[in-house]
């Protein structure tokens, strides 16, 4: 998702940008900050010449044509050039991004110079500036050689340094898509190197101009202390003035990126990992922080994935034990209701539909068998073909475990004839101590319940086929939901049917039936079973 701060500064737009309105844009920005940059410079180099260093003075009258004619047209002319100039570098070597395509490695590599060649491009311009005025002032006032060098030297110094953070903050997208197509170089020194440039020119320049300015103040007797103390003060105060400017632009290199970031780990710490990547455009280490906090979240994400896999696959309940602590082998005696779910002439369903069609109705019936279980807080074990295990009161421990596993049963019952009219099933409910936890091999195991209660529930839904209305549930199950105010009052919506000796047991089982829901649906033709439990005998 695009947002307005991608490349960490609402100047700059956002990644999701047409390139056209990107290309007008950036464009548009390296043009402000290359006059920006030289309107300080020319700045300070007037302050300087007319008031810093006021001795020896330009203003005199074999110097007219100089200050008055010469000076401005160069000026005007150097500010044409460096503007045209600068903008046709930009636009031959940016033309892999004007027509949209990926870059060569010699246009990445010619990109990514670029903020150095606008750069140079303009010191050029101030050296030539600096040497056509050095002799035309010094061949009529030789005295005026040293404070040119210096005036020149320094504002040069000054625009290269803002020149270079300006031009690389508004090539940011341009980085952007470099890095996204792998040419994205990594210069550890980089930050070090910005604010080395920052001190040098807002400090350590200013610094020397003023030693400069005493040395003339104690070597040259015409230098008066009022002089002496307004060259000190203006220079002090260019000092003060581009100092912080190259720290505030140094800094904004580092806080924007990090304010993004910033707002990134807000989004993720709410749960939102789809959008919370960061747009990676800085070729330093900022860019490393960048591109680690994607690889971050990446991994987050596919964390967050996995596990919503292993939930899905084993169950919430389950996939959250095991998190929390060091699942084992084996398992703890636990008292639990068992329902299963088996369909009905499974049979002859896969033998007149397509493997296809038979899926997609599976699908659709375990869909409202899983969603009565989960609403009743139960553990769907597992799928069996054509059948459905479920657990109520492991591992998540319930107060009526009989009672919720009675209402589910009801409820999937009352809602698969509306729901999946072409398939009925036969429901049983068991109930009573179990053993829970962890069976397989070390390397492979899976959370199950071994115990009576399983057999009870599937030989229970074998006799519930005979009326897929009814799901059946033994007395036991009956007598533990009657212990619970909730429970007794699921029990008054089931009835007492026949003692019946399920398969496999000696003593009879007395059963009971849920009532029927208001439209009753004719069940079909019984087949057997076509697959019981593990534990089934």
């Amino acid at each position: 998702m695009a947002r307005g701060d991608d490349y960490g500064s609402i100047l700059l737009g956002s990644a999701g940008e047409t390139a056209l309105r990107q290309r007008v844009r950036i464009q548009t920005l390296l043009t402000f900050c290359l006059i920006v940059a030289n309107a300080i410079g020319v700045s300070i180099a007037l302050a300087l010449v007319l008031v810093g260093i006021p001795d020896p003075s330009v203003l005199v009258d074999k110097l007219w044509w100089v200050n008055f004619i010469a000076l401005p047209i160069y000026v005007t002319v150097a500010f044409l050039i460096g503007i045209i100039g600068c903008t046709i570098i930009a636009v031959g070597r940016l033309q892999w991004t004007i027509h949209e395509k990926e870059p060569t490695r010699a246009e990445a590599l010619r990109t990514q110079r670029l903020p150095w060649t606008l750069t140079m491009f303009q010191t050029l311009l101030w050296l030539l500036g600096l040497v056509m005025f050095t002799v035309m002032y010094g061949v009529l006032e030789p005295a005026l050689i040293p404070k040119i060098i210096f005036v020149f030297g320094l504002a040069a110094l000054v625009v290269v340094s803002i020149g270079y953070i300006l031009i690389e903050l508004a090539l940011r997208p341009v980085a952007a898509d470099l890095i996204t197509y792998g040419y994205g170089r990594r210069k550890r020194s980089g930050l070090r190197a910005r604010w080395v440039l920052a001190w040098i020119t807002g400090s350590a320049i200013p610094l020397v101009g003023i030693l400069l300015v005493g040395l003339f103040g104690v070597f040259r007797d015409e230098t008066t202390k009022v002089e002496l103390f307004v060259g000190v003060v203006v220079l002090a105060l260019v000092g003060l003035a581009t100092g912080p400017i190259l720290t505030i632009l140094g800094s904004m290199s580092i806080v924007g990126p990090i304010r993004t970031m910033q707002k990134a780990f807000n989004r993720v710490s709410k749960g939102s990992l789809d959008h919370a990547d960061v747009v990676v455009y800085d070729g330093t280490e900022v860019g490393d922080l960048q591109a680690g906090f994607n690889n971050m979240v990446t991994g987050l994400r596919e964390r967050e994935r996995m596990r919503d896999l292993f939930g899905r696959h084993v169950g919430r309940e389950v996939a959250e034990a095991a998190l929390v602590g060091d699942p084992e082998l084996g398992g703890s005696e636990r008292t639990v209701a068992a329902l299963f779910i088996d369909v009905i002439g499974s049979t002859t369903l896969a033998a007149n539909r397509t493997p296809t069609e038979v899926v997609g109705l599976l699908n659709d019936f375990f869909a409202v068998i899983v969603d009565e279980i989960i609403e009743h807080d139960g553990l769907v074990n597992k799928f069996e073909g054509d059948a459905v295990l479920a657990i109520f009161g492991a591992p998540i421990a319930l107060s009526d475990p009989a009672g919720s596993a009675l209402a589910a049963a009801r409820g999937i019952a009352d809602r698969l004839p509306e729901a999946i009219p072409e398939i009925s099933a036969g429901i049983g409910v068991g109930y009573g101590p179990v053993v829970a936890g962890n069976v397989g091999a070390i390397e492979r195991f899976e959370y199950t319940v071994i115990g009576d209660p399983v057999n009870e529930s599937a030989r229970l839904s074998e006799l519930a086929k005979r009326d897929p209305r009814r799901p059946l549930a033994s007395q036991r199950t009956i007598d533990a939901a009657l212990t619970t105010g909730s429970g007794a009052a699921e029990v008054r919506k089931w009835e007492q049917l026949d003692a019946v000796t399920l398969r496999g047991r000696l003593e009879p089982t007395v059963v009971f039936g849920g009532i029927p829901g208001p439209a009753p649906r004719p069940a079909e033709d019984e087949s057997t079973a076509d697959a019981d439990p593990q534990t089934v005998r």
